[in-house]
């Protein structure tokens, strides 16, 4: 995807003192696609009102790749991996990762017992790259994230009668109880494993009370157990549950717009 247009990002919005905060997958794009150019002018057109950020669980080169090089640069705030790398008007403010946290010796543990585990997981397919370490957390696939588009959506229905994921997390709940993690189940085919503290609440501390009025935060994966569920809930945030793109953008519109 060629880099987006960030001439018009410069001004400040009219009602700066509102900020709102987006998810990714099934919020601006479909699950893993690249956002749409109409999607795209319609954000930054809502970023002439107010002020606009971006908070996804996958990292910056993925985010990239679904909404374009260089988006850390369009939008005030730019959060990728809930938060852990975070931009501002551009710039890096923060970079944490999961190994300081928890130690290479606890990352080995973790990594072992979710190979043995998937080992004996039967389901109809599986591909490779089942476990994604990422800076900020372990993406966890049972089928791999290398299937196709077609093998990702079989699977989806598959994990949602037969609770693949589901259950896994509850093994893993009792199996690492002492590491203080969380599990959050986004997306059709993955869950995400980071500490507590690193959902997307996280990018929150970079959001100053002070400059703003109103938070709010669309997501689609906002159900207790989803990867938008704690900041959809935050005390600190009003928050709205989507469906697709265009249901983001007519909420938006309706809010923000008239």
């Amino acid at each position: 995807m060629s880099e987006p247009d960030t001439k018009k990002q410069k001004m400040a919005p009219a009602n700066p003192r509102i900020i709102a905060l987006f998810d990714v997958d099934g919020t601006l794009t479909i699950p893993r696609g690249e956002v749409t150019e109409e999607m795209m002018s319609f954000m930054k057109a809502l970023s002439e009102k107010i002020t606009v950020g971006i908070v996804g669980g996958s990292d910056l080169p993925k985010q990239e790749e679904q909404l374009g090089n260089g988006i850390v640069n369009v939008f005030p705030y730019n959060f990728s991996q809930n938060g852990l790398v975070a931009y501002k008007d551009g710039a890096l403010i923060e970079e944490q990762t999961i190994s300081k946290h928890l130690g290479e010796d606890n990352v080995k543990r973790l990594v072992n017992w979710v190979m043995k585990y998937l080992a004996d997981v039967d389901i109809p397919v599986k591909r490779g790259t089942f476990i994604e370490f990422r800076s900020g957390m372990f993406n966890i696939s049972p089928i791999g994230r290398n299937c196709s588009r077609e093998e990702r959506n079989d699977y989806e229905k598959f994990d949602l009668e037969h609770n693949i994921r589901k259950n896994m997390v509850e093994a893993m709940k009792k199996e690492f109880a002492d590491l203080n993690l969380t599990y959050s189940i986004g997306g059709q085919i993955s869950f995400d494993v980071f500490p507590k503290g690193w959902d997307k609440t996280y990018c929150l501390n970079f959001i100053k009370a002070e400059d703003f009025d109103e938070i709010h935060f669309f997501g689609d994966k906002t159900f207790e157990g989803g990867n938008d569920y704690e900041i959809f809930t935050s005390e600190r945030t009003i928050g709205h549950t989507v469906t697709s793109p265009d249901d983001t953008k007519e909420q938006c519109t309706k809010l923000f717009m008239s």
